[in-house]
């Protein structure tokens, strides 16, 4: 307990036994106790805090610990923390007085102390992850200041600032959408599956603190899914987002084994009005379930792909032996670059297609004019020609 805390208590019990209230007391340390002026002296010089008006000493006392006198004094208006200083210069000259107040909580509008702000301080580096080195780190050998006071106070209002940033670039974040887990899932909301990408991207891309995430999360959440996260926080209140997420999973996710999923996942098939960039994309999504559920080692994720593809695309086999892909299955192409792959060759054949339409058409009718695709293909169908 601090010496102030101490005295501070100290002034309550004297308060209680003169009956006086602790809203118009404080308390004053003089030390040199051989030099303790006369209480008029004293009542005079803090008198010169303005806001306490008119003082009166009320009772004294020697301290030994301190080698100090201990002075109560009553004032006629009510004590304003925010307003009165910690210690006072006596006219009379000599060490400066403490002044103590019985109500050492700050008042909303009174600046935090020097140790309230080093906890704070302390608390945002244990937040952010970061250690008092790394404040000195952000400042170049040129612009130190060899440890001094004023290095200290620049490199933590430069610390403060850039922290702000990340915070600021979360807080432009797109809002997570509405997930309530009830079934069927109504008008507005996402599926579980939905949701869950989302809050995941959101959780491993935002650069606010832990807390915001868990915040912005448990925001989207309505009805089951909000109690969810409610008795997992109550169970660990120091809970992550990422576990909160991983809660909902187990109560709404799919109970599927890995397993069970790579054996859907083997089964998948293309459709007949299916493009082969939609098949790949439906593909995608199964795997990414797989893998999470570890039906196989993501680092088998791509050669698993590429072998559904060519097992399940029954209608875009010339695309498949145009692109190459058999050959290309002991270094199989990523995900992105595999769709970008397909996406050019299925409009290379749109246009493919069109051409070879235009020049029938155009040799049927010799010059004539075509002046929409639909006109000439009415008259092609029309003539039959």
């Amino acid at each position: 307990m601090s010496v102030r805390t101490k005295l501070a208590l100290e002034l309550r019990g004297w308060c209680r036994g003169l009956e006086i209230n602790e809203a118009h007391s404080l308390l004053v340390v003089i030390p040199d106790s051989e030099s303790v002026p006369a209480n008029e002296q004293i009542e005079e010089i803090v008198q010169s805090i303005k806001c306490l008006g008119r003082v009166r000493v009320r009772g004294q006392a020697f301290s030994s610990e301190l080698n100090s006198a201990l002075v109560v004094c009553e004032c006629k208006e009510r004590v304003q923390k925010d307003r009165v200083p910690s210690e006072i210069v006596p006219v009379v000259g000599g060490d400066q007085w403490l002044i103590i107040l019985a109500d050492l909580t700050p008042s909303p509008d009174a600046p935090p102390s020097l140790s309230d702000f080093g906890d704070k301080l302390k608390a945002l580096l244990r937040t952010e992850g970061r250690t008092v080195e790394d404040i000195y780190s952000l400042f170049p050998p040129a612009r130190s200041l060899a440890g001094t006071t004023e290095s200290v106070l620049s490199a933590v209002g430069e610390f403060l600032e850039r922290s702000r940033k990340p915070f600021t670039e979360g807080g432009s974040y797109k809002r997570l959408r509405v997930f309530s887990g009830v079934l069927p899932t109504p008008g507005g909301e996402d599926s579980f599956e939905q949701w869950k990408e989302q809050a995941l991207l959101f959780i491993e891309e935002s650069d606010c603190s832990e807390r915001e995430k868990r915040r912005r999360l448990v925001e989207s959440l309505r009805g089951p899914a909000f109690e969810i996260v409610k008795a997992a926080r109550t169970a660990k209140a120091d809970i992550t987002p990422a576990e909160c997420v991983a809660s909902l999973d187990d109560a709404f996710g799919s109970a599927e084994s890995g397993e069970d999923l790579y054996f859907a996942f083997r089964l998948l098939q293309q459709q007949a009005d299916e493009k082969l960039s939609g098949f790949l994309r439906r593909l995608e999504q199964s795997l990414l379930r797989v893998v999470e559920r570890g039906g196989v080692a993501p680092a088998w994720a791509a050669t698993a792909r590429i072998e559904q593809l060519l097992r399940g695309a029954k209608y875009s086999e010339l695309m498949l032996v145009n692109l190459r892909l058999r050959e290309r299955k002991g270094n199989p192409p990523t995900f992105l670059q595999l769709l970008k792959e397909i996406r050019t060759e299925e409009e290379y054949e749109v246009s493919r297609t069109k051409i070879g339409t235009s020049v029938i058409l155009k040799g049927s009718f010799g010059d004539f004019d075509v002046f929409s695709d639909r006109l000439v293909l009415h008259f092609y169908n029309h003539y039959k020609l």
